[in-house]
């Protein structure tokens, strides 16, 4: 998916360095005419190398550049001198990056940590050089090992936010604003549906100089799991978030039919979804009065917590934000 400066999918090819040839040479001087080998190895072929940057929230800086080439080996010479060994290149990516094979499309690891440092393409190791095939009976080797031909590859990488808590909800339940107004964060705001085309992510002050992520994720629709609206592309970020926040307005026909759609979409994709806490929140509640919130409690399903809000009205938002703070911490 990609809007502005954000990019959560994208396609690579990486090649390592081929390893250097070892050496072929014998000892001479000027008083020794006839010295045993002293062929030096070859040099390690550059490897391409994942890193994990905290930093990162995006994976647009691969937009453009996508050819990745590690350097060749050094040949290995006299004197059992090594070759140098190619420079190895690093790929930097956001936490919460997954790498698959670009044709299998099988995951060969994910990136969690700051600085974590995964080789995607090895290097070809360097040759031997002559010396060390000397022996009683091959008194001067003349020959030495050729360096290991270098890896390449497409690889496919995949951003999935890692983020505290997941907004859920259909289009326009108010989440972007419920962002806008818990965070400092800015999103796209307005009238009508799918305004927010990528996620995006917030952080929440809260007590004790205490804090959480929250990320607001593009609306859900019925049949989202199947790829309909925006589909798998969003789906998957909601599986790195902790707790999941369902956002039904006050507005909605039916709260409970409206939150179980919700909840099924996210089981079709992946059943494990469910095992995370849930919490549901009743947006725009500033249109309710006592007795209207109390007919709606009535009717909201008996199987997760809720809370009324208004984030224009900024009501019931230091509820929230217990709730999902002690839900973090349970």
């Amino acid at each position: 998916m990609t809007e502005g400066n954000f990019v959560d999918y994208i396609k690579i090819f990486a090649a390592s360095g081929k390893g250097g040839k070892g050496s072929v040479h014998l000892h001479r001087e000027k008083y020794i005419q006839k010295g045993g080998p002293d062929g030096g190895d070859g040099g390690r072929g550059g490897h391409v190398i994942v890193r994990g940057n905290k930093n990162m929230w995006t994976l647009v800086h691969l937009k453009f550049k996508k050819h990745f080439k590690a350097g060749h080996g050094g040949d290995g010479s006299k004197s059992r001198s090594t070759g140098k060994d190619g420079e190895d290149v690093y790929i930097d990516v956001p936490l919460g990056t997954i790498v698959r094979d670009g044709e299998t499309q099988e995951i060969l690891f994910e990136i969690t940590e700051d600085k974590q440092e995964v080789i995607l393409v090895e290097g070809g190791m360097g040759g031997r050089g002559n010396w060390h095939f000397k022996s009683a009976t091959n008194q001067t080797p003349r020959y030495a090992q050729p360096g290991i031909p270098s890896k390449e590859g497409w690889f496919q990488l995949e951003l999935k936010l890692l983020a505290d808590v997941g907004l859920v909800g259909f289009p326009n339940a108010g989440k972007s604003t419920l962002l806008s107004v818990i965070t400092a964060a800015k999103p796209k705001i307005a009238d009508y549906a799918f305004t927010t085309l990528k996620p995006n992510l917030g952080i929440v002050k809260y007590r004790d100089f205490q804090s959480f992520v929250v990320a607001d994720i593009p609306g859900i629709i019925e049949g989202a799991a199947e790829g309909k609206g925006l589909g798998h592309r969003f789906l998957r970020h909601i599986e790195r978030n902790a707790i999941l926040l369902f956002l039904v307005p006050a507005d909605s026909s039916d709260i409970k039919k409206e939150y179980a759609i919700l909840l099924n979409e996210l089981k079709k994709h992946n059943p494990e979804l469910l095992d995370k806490d849930r919490l549901l929140a009743i947006s725009k509640s500033d249109m309710l009065d006592d007795e209207l919130i109390e007919e709606i409690k009535k009717e909201l399903p008996n199987d997760i917590q809720h809370v009324f809000i208004s984030s224009v009205a900024q009501t019931g938002l230091t509820e929230l934000k217990d709730r999902l703070w002690q839900m973090l911490n349970s």
